[in-house]
């Protein structure tokens, strides 16, 4: 399996105070990143600028350090030979990435008040972000970001949301992440006609209106909506599955959802009703959100069952 790793860029903004804390960091970064090739996974490693340009400190670019005789060979040569894509956005067919890294987007990401783009693609991709263990506050398994939106609502207003992503700077935090890759590999996603064809392998609380089949059957590998789906996906039937019995916390989802309007329910009761498995027609106004782009997931909360039944993955219903 392949994945993608995100260079946290502010990890690099501030240059080692000497040439030896310099071999540290890179020290402790190829150990984090062969760490996570002992998973059995192959790594692509994405930046913002051209890794091989880095300045690690006063006059010690990182093409110095590959010519430095007290530099571990190995490490010389993991570096060498690492899987580099530059800029984040190369080969991927996102125009949510491609608009963060230019700054000209609807969103951006911003970490302890800072700009951080390397972090809000992490976020986009569902991946892992890296840093250089280059200050304490990168040594973290887990990194909160700021996402600022424009909420696509007829109200445009502005969103706040705190939201999470998988991160490391040294080896103990792969070790951490172990279920996250257990759960990487095990649920790795073809496609949405994947999806469809294992709903009921990997997701056993949910249940699909047959709609559903026709939104997701297109999306393929390469759709960055993909992951998100997935994403989303998951996110419901781990909170379904924690849901034993009484009535249905809404709040217990880790994303936000929201009901319709009731000026959007009266407008658009048909549209927002769909036909469930069990042969009834039921009004879907319970959703999610997912990026890029203006999608939504529509689910209703079936108490009987004890299941949530998924009726609408598409861009938002108008």
């Amino acid at each position: 399996m392949d994945i993608d790793l995100i260079l946290n860029e502010l990890s690099l903004q501030e240059p080692a105070p000497n040439q030896e804390v310099a071999k540290q960091w890179m020290s402790c970064f190829i150990k984090t990143i062969k760490t996570v090739k002992d998973r059995g996974v192959k790594v692509n490693l994405r930046t913002k600028d051209d890794f091989y340009t880095t300045v690690l400190a006063p006059n010690y670019p990182l093409r110095r350090w590959f010519n430095d005789k007290s530099v571990d060979q190995v490490e010389r040569l993991f570096i060498k030979t690492l899987a580099t894509k530059t800029p984040f956005s190369t080969e991927i067919a996102n125009l949510e990435i491609k608009s963060i890294e230019n700054n000209t987007g609807s969103s951006e990401f911003r970490h302890q008040g800072e700009q951080a783009i390397g972090l809000g693609v992490a976020y986009l991709l569902s991946t892992m972000s890296v840093s250089l263990l280059s200050k304490e506050k990168w040594n973290r398994s887990q990194l909160l970001l700021e996402m600022i939106r424009m909420d696509d609502d007829e109200d445009g207003e502005i969103v706040n949301e705190i939201v999470e992503i998988v991160h490391a700077s040294c080896s103990e935090h792969i070790y951490e992440h172990t279920s996250w890759f257990q759960k990487c590999i095990r649920e790795k996603v073809l496609n949405g006609l994947d999806i469809w064809n294992r709903r009921e392998e990997l997701f056993p609380n949910l249940v699909f209106c047959e709609d559903v089949y026709k939104q997701v059957q297109s999306l393929s590998g390469g759709d960055p909506i993909l992951r998100q789906v997935i994403k989303r996906l998951f996110e419901m039937e781990e909170t379904c599955k924690s849901w034993t019995d009484g009535v249905f916390d809404i709040d217990s989802f880790p994303c936000k959802v929201s009901p319709e309007s009731d000026s959007r329910l009266k407008r658009l009761k048909k549209e927002l009703t769909f036909k469930c498995p069990d042969g009834n027609e039921r009004v879907f106004s319970w959703h999610v959100r997912m990026t890029p782009g203006a999608w939504r997931l529509h689910f209703f909360v079936d108490s009987e069952l004890g299941k949530i039944i998924i009726g609408y993955i598409g861009l938002k219903i108008m």
